[in-house]
């Protein structure tokens, strides 16, 4: 085993999440092919190139249409568990990120010994900006 290499989000739109997490983030698209309706398009930080998170639609072939809609809904919400981004300076990260069209749901705030934002993508996945200990 070699460890992980994707991990899939399910978005509401393909193209505004890949616009989302491309120029607001700054993630570069790793893989864009499509097979039929399906489209499998992954993004990766430029800082990690042996990792990437993938951008899905819930849908066939994965999900049938009445548990693509339930998974939509629960995206939606921020029902979903919250991924983390690791920053250097999460006040600069924040105030570029803000200045970039990112809406926050929690500015920053020092805590545990760390700073950390929270933000949702444009389909409503929960995200932590977090600051580790001693940087910046």
């Amino acid at each position: 085993m070699e460890g992980v290499g994707v991990v899939g989000l399910y978005v509401r739109d393909q193209e505004e999440a890949l616009s989302f997490y491309a120029d607001k983030l700054g993630f570069r698209v790793h893989t864009d092919v499509g097979n039929g309706g399906y489209r499998w398009l992954t993004v990766q930080h430029p800082q990690q190139p042996s990792f990437q998170l993938g951008l899905f639609l819930p849908g066939p072939p994965v999900l049938d249409a009445a548990t693509a809609q339930a998974a939509q809904a629960l995206v939606a919400k921020g029902a979903m568990p919250p991924l983390v981004l690791t920053v250097a300076d999460c006040r600069a990260a924040y105030a570029r990120m803000s200045a970039a069209g990112v809406e926050f749901t929690q500015e920053p705030i020092d805590r545990y010994g760390t700073v950390d934002a929270g933000f949702r993508d444009p389909s409503g996945n929960g995200w932590k900006m977090i600051q580790p200990r001693g940087a910046a």
